[in-house]
């Protein structure tokens, strides 16, 4: 189960190699260049079983639903548009993400440490690190 701690909502504070990390991806220059502009909000939800995650932002919008340690088929619209097998389970502190499909050593990991929201992307031995502090609603 997701800890309670992760949902709420998340304004990015720090976005540490992203442009290596889409470029992993093999994202348009173009596309890079506005995505490295962009301010995030990210916002985490639990309805029953099932788990939202919302990335946010002025140019593009990307939300997964998932239920953890069940694999699902995804589709990464928005972002590098492929196809890719999923899973999302809780491993000790941290909800990982591996994402199995033409890209090599894809996944994400979300943790809180110190009150605030840390998120690693991974493809392909780029890694981006983001770091979100809770918005108080």
């Amino acid at each position: 189960m997701i800890h309670n701690s992760l949902c709420g909502s998340w304004d990015m504070i720090n976005n540490d190699n992203f442009e290596g990390f889409m470029t992993a991806l093999d994202i348009s220059i173009a596309v890079r260049k506005i995505a490295a502009l962009l301010h995030q909000k990210k916002v985490i939800e639990q309805v029953g079983d099932i788990y939202i995650v919302k990335t946010l932002s002025i140019f593009r919008n990307y939300i997964i639903s998932f239920k953890l340690d069940q694999e699902f088929e995804e589709y990464t619209r928005g972002m590098d548009d492929r196809h890719c097998k999923s899973v999302v389970t809780w491993q000790r502190n941290k909800l990982v993400c591996t994402q199995e499909g033409e890209k090599k050593n894809r996944g994400w990991a979300h943790w809180i440490e110190d009150d605030k929201l840390y998120l690693e992307l991974y493809c392909e031995g780029e890694v981006c690190k983001q770091v979100f502090k809770r918005i108080n609603s």
